[in-house]
């Protein structure tokens, strides 16, 4: 069977062999609103013997050479590159990305980020310390951990898979991946570029399952000894639960939560760039990104300049002849919509966009063109909340300092973006932002293999990326000795 192209049912992985389990569920593209396929959904059965596979795996790929692991993750690279095109469609057939978002983002960077990994793997090494007593010397050992559960979502499944599994097998782990229910064939397409590349069986096992079956078959693998740490994407809800299990079961997790990402416009900042980078970190991909800007926080002197030209870019944006950008699903508009109207009722107002959220008359697809809401205070739960949708909001701030304290009001600290001219003066903001991230003069949305991402505070805690990336999945173990 050609492996870019998905079977009916999307398998599970286990042990090197696909799988399709008497129990499937359907998988809605938001294209049509209609199936585009079927997957297998696992039971915690399945689960654990993706586990035991995976433990089973793990002496002989714990003890394998940095190099073969090296090349082994190059060939995949190589291998999801030849099929860049057909893993694009995929993502846009189950979660309607836009071209631009899939084929020349969000796969191309997955794969950046696996030759990055790849290549840091030689790197990996402990240290030898001077100790205090006479006649003894010491060795710091860096080691594989063994068996890493990563519980991955939808919205840059390539990306997120990458992110998960590779950073473990590049640290000599074995792993499993949780598949996104709405993803599953982009986590089967990533899986199999891996098989193929030489992986030994049992190294990387896919599991996927029925959304009401999730948490049990989360914490069925949480709890099997076998694993010895989990990584979870996903919303800030969710990683409470996952992070609940894993102290109760006194398992290390890393958690990479949602945002609610702002934008800081200083009385300095040049329109044009700022314009142009809000609008790309509000509207990119339909705002389904965790490090997309909801929040816009604009200096009263240039308010009415900025706002002027943001509403030209949003209306630039819109093409009558070619349908609005697509949401998830159904429910995710539903929520944006109950966000927006409850929004106007508190008093906001619309810069841009319309209500009721209407979509093209002869589409079935799931869409949502832009908005941009004015006037928002910042008790409103449009302020507050996640929006993870082509949905944007902005406030008037009268000084840098009041800017800093909004962004800071948030409970998240995932990204963060600061306009000025005055580098000084964005050096310092950045320092006093609570963020995983600020960057000065570009977007929010920024990710890429050599800069360390995660967030503070509610947006979860450690690191991908880098050489942080893996230091996340390796144990110290300091030896000691009589000379």
């Amino acid at each position: 069977m050609d492996a870019s192209i998905p079977p009916a049912v999307i398998p599970l992985i286990i042990n090197g062999k696909e799988e399709v389990t008497s129990s499937t569920f359907d998988v809605i593209s938001p294209y049509t609103n209609e199936p585009c396929w079927a997957a297998a959904s696992a039971s915690p059965h399945d689960a654990i013997r993706a586990v035991e596979a995976a433990e089973a795996a793990f002496p002989a790929w714990s003890q394998t050479k940095p190099t073969v692991r090296r090349d082994i993750l190059l060939k995949a690279a190589d291998i999801l590159d030849s099929r860049l095109e057909k893993n694009a469609e995929l993502m846009r057939t189950e979660m309607g990305a836009d071209v631009g978002a899939s084929q020349f983002f969000v796969v191309p960077l997955a794969i950046r980020m696996l030759r990055e990994v790849a290549s840091r793997i030689t790197s990996i090494c402990g240290s030898v310390p001077i100790v205090e007593a006479e006649g003894q010397s010491a060795i710091i050992y860096k080691e594989a951990m063994g068996v890493i559960l990563g519980v991955v979502p939808w919205n840059a499944p390539y990306v997120f898979g990458v992110r998960s599994a590779a950073c473990a097998l590049a640290a000599g782990n074995t792993t499993i991946l949780k598949s996104s229910e709405l993803t599953p064939a982009c986590y089967w397409a990533l899986t199999r570029a891996f098989q193929d590349a030489g992986l030994p069986d049992g190294c990387l096992n896919l599991v996927s399952c029925r959304p009401q079956d999730a948490a049990e078959v989360v914490n069925a693998m949480i709890e099997h000894p076998a694993v010895k740490k989990i990584n979870f994407t996903g919303s800030t809800a969710v990683g409470r639960k996952i992070a609940r299990s894993c102290g109760q079961n006194l398992k290390p997790c890393l958690m990479e939560l949602g945002g609610k990402n702002s934008s800081i416009v200083c009385a300095d900042a040049n329109i044009e760039t700022a314009v142009k980078s809000v609008l790309a970190g509000s509207y990119l991909n339909s705002g389904q990104i965790c490090m997309a800007t909801d929040r816009i926080l604009v200096h009263s002197s240039i308010a009415p300049t900025f706002l002027s030209a943001l509403k030209a870019g949003l209306h630039s944006m819109s093409d009558p002849s070619s349908e609005p950008p697509t949401l998830v699903n159904t429910a995710s508009k539903a929520r944006v919509q109950r966000l927006v109207e409850g929004a106007l009722a508190e008093g906001a107002h619309i810069i841009h966009g319309s209500v009721p959220i209407e979509s093209d008359p002869g589409s079935n697809g799931v869409r949502m063109p832009p908005i941009l809401l004015g006037g928002v205070k910042e008790e409103m739960t449009v302020w507050q909340e996640e929006a993870f949708a082509s949905l944007a909001a902005c406030m008037v701030v009268e000084s840098d300092e009041e800017a800093i304290r909004i962004a800071n009001s948030s409970g998240y600290g995932l990204s963060a973006a600061v306009f000025t001219e005055d580098l000084r003066k964005g050096l310092a903001m950045a320092r006093r932002i609570q963020s995983g991230a600020v960057h000065i003069n570009s977007m929010t949305i920024h990710d890429e293999p050599v800069l360390p991402h995660g967030g503070v505070k509610n947006s979860g805690w450690g690191r991908f990326n880098a050489n942080q990336g893996l230091e996340e999945f390796l144990v110290t173990k300091s030896v000691t000795w009589m000379d």
